[in-house]
């Protein structure tokens, strides 16, 4: 970059403007102005430690001018310190890869992550009433089935109501993941007991349970495709659970891929909520909506654990926040019912 006599006579804020130039060559415009901030504020805590930037060389940084950025920081909120944190571990990784200063990046490391704040919790968020909503226009399928022109294009709409029907209630009485629902076959399902032995996430064997609701809509979908299924020369047990039903698969019995899940969700989310809805409800939102029925139905963080089969309680945990509109009964329960009842009784 520059012989050693020039690498002294830099001070902290050319720099800096070295280090933003760099980022604004390789980052967006939002992230160069993000940096930038974060280093007007390490600027304002060097002149609070009596070190003017614009006249103290850069060899003079240390990792010990971390500890007063970190308490200045307090100030910001979690996310915006944990950003400004980023850009200034950035610029100490900058200095040291130019060799403009005797830098510990370790130390550094463990600096920032023993005293810097972690962000708050973001809770799942999913549209759980739309969701109930477009359970409940499923349930019958004359409502998933689109006219076509012919009867060879009906046959393979009434089929793929039946499967879209069968699907999007099994995965929301189940918690499947989408990859999980789309590999089901036939004879992964025990019809007696009401449940399916799968290999799930991590390639570990589950078992899963099915709703009575979600078997009879399967049940029903079999029905539908019994022809196709017998046709196959195949043991029945063997074939998927959930095919496809379009010109590509022809008379081929082929399971669907997530990709199908997805739009099959797109899809009926469209037809049925709206265009608005589409993105903002995926395969995955059936899952949470699965765990949060859990939780509601028995207030018990251990079986919808076991239930979800998540490996860390702690990630069942970000489904125990309550609504707004449990906080306002409870909040009515607690304040308002007694005062109405002496109300009443007067």
């Amino acid at each position: 970059m520059q012989n050693t006599s020039e690498k002294n006579s830099l001070t902290i804020s050319e720099v800096m403007d070295a280090y933003l130039r760099l980022v604004e060559r390789s980052r967006s415009k939002h992230t160069k102005l993000s940096y930038k901030n974060a280093l007007h504020v390490f600027s304002e805590v060097l002149q609070k430690q009596k070190l003017d930037p614009t006249t103290t060389p850069i060899e003079t940084l240390s990792e010990n001018l971390l500890a007063p950025l970190t308490d200045h920081l307090n100030v910001f909120s979690p996310a915006t310190e944990q950003l400004y944190l980023q850009a200034v571990k950035g610029f100490y990784l900058y200095v040291d890869s130019e060799r403009l200063a005797n830098i510990n990046q370790s130390r550094v490391t463990v600096l920032i992550r023993q005293r810097s704040r972690r962000p708050g919790v973001r809770y799942p968020q999913f549209p759980t009433n739309d969701i109930e909503q477009l359970l409940i226009k499923v349930e019958t399928v004359d409502n998933l089935i689109i006219n076509t022109a012919t009867e060879e294009d009906l046959t393979d709409a009434k089929l793929r109501a039946y499967r879209d029907r069968a699907f999007l209630l099994t995965l929301a009485d189940t918690g499947f993941r989408v990859h999980e629902a789309c590999n089901l076959r036939r004879g992964d399902i025990d019809w007696n007991e009401q449940r399916a032995l799968i290999i799930g996430k991590g390639d570990k064997q589950a078992v899963v349970r099915f709703t009575n609701r979600s078997l009879q809509a399967i049940k029903d979908y079999l029905s539908q495709r019994s022809l196709l299924d017998g046709n196959s020369g195949r043991q029945l047990s063997s074939l998927p659970l959930f095919a496809r039903h379009d010109k590509g698969a022809g008379k081929k019995v082929k399971p669907i891929t997530p990709t199908t899940g997805r739009n099959i969700v797109k899809e009926r989310v469209e037809q049925f909520l709206g265009k608005e809805l589409v993105g903002k409800i995926t395969p995955h939102s059936f899952r949470h909506y699965f765990v949060t029925t859990v939780l509601r139905g028995t207030g018990n963080l251990k079986i919808a654990q076991e239930l979800a089969r998540h490996k860390n309680i702690q990630v069942t945990q970000r489904y125990t926040h309550l609504s707004d509109d449990e906080l306002d009964k409870a909040y009515y329960d607690v304040f308002e019912r007694e005062a109405k009842q002496k109300k009443k009784n007067a």
